[in-house]
């Protein structure tokens, strides 16, 4: 019998962030069959706050050329505002990730223009053939937003336990107000992220890297007395 703890572990340990894609896109079922997963997440009150959207095909396409266009014109505007700052261990985690990112595709640090480039893939969606924009509701305040990201956290596994591979994007809620223009979200409702999603490109060399964890001790205090 097979242990629920290995598998949950598996997932957990193969998962990672996806920054090339391939073209071909994911059946209908298999997409319903990934919110259902998702839409297991427990949530304060079971208020269920995501509410989400997500393109295929044509819609895809068409999302990612205004949103090209968008990007010339206009700074980014998040609903949710972005950190404020990164310091300490934080700047230190984000950095590694950053370097092993740009080592992977022969990017130097010097290099600001190719860095520019790389960056502007976010918005290309990384190829990917769908994207989800999750929102919540503005009068739910901060702890809608909390229980969207465990929504975010095991449509993420879901997808991993089906075979796809996805990369969640705060850089797309960077530019909300055109996605509430785009999409017709409505003013009380707030983006939190983008989640591209699709099939890996597993040959690409920027899906070879992964990131580490820091060890239980410096995130977790055990009380006994």
């Amino acid at each position: 019998m097979t242990d629920p703890f290995d598998v949950l572990k598996s997932l957990l340990d193969d998962r990672y962030t996806c920054r090339q894609f391939l073209p071909d896109e994911v059946p209908a079922a298999d997409i319903v069959s990934l919110l259902e997963l998702a839409q297991r997440t427990p949530s304060w009150c079971n208020t269920q706050p995501w509410q989400v959207v997500v393109t295929s095909g044509e819609a895809t396409a068409r999302f990612k050329k205004a949103l090209a266009e968008h990007l010339l014109v206009r700074p980014q505007e998040p609903d949710i505002a972005f950190p404020a700052a990164y310091s300490g261990d934080y700047q230190a985690r984000r950095r590694e990730c950053g370097f092993q990112l740009y080592d992977s595709v022969g990017i130097s640090k010097d290099d600001g223009e190719a860095r520019l480039r790389q960056m502007l893939r976010n918005f290309e969606l990384f190829d990917a053939p769908h994207v989800a924009i999750v929102t919540t509701e503005v009068d739910l305040g901060i702890y809608g937003a909390v229980d969207c990201g465990l929504w975010v956290s095991n449509f993420l596994l879901g997808a991993q336990a089906l075979g796809l591979a996805a990369a969640p994007q705060a850089a797309l809620a960077g530019y909300s107000p055109f996605l509430h223009d785009h999409f017709g979200i409505p003013g009380n409702r707030q983006v939190v992220v983008g989640i591209s999603f699709g099939y890996a490109d597993s040959a690409h060399p920027i899906n070879q890297f992964r990131t580490s964890r820091a060890p239980v001790p410096e995130v977790a205090i055990l009380l006994d007395k």
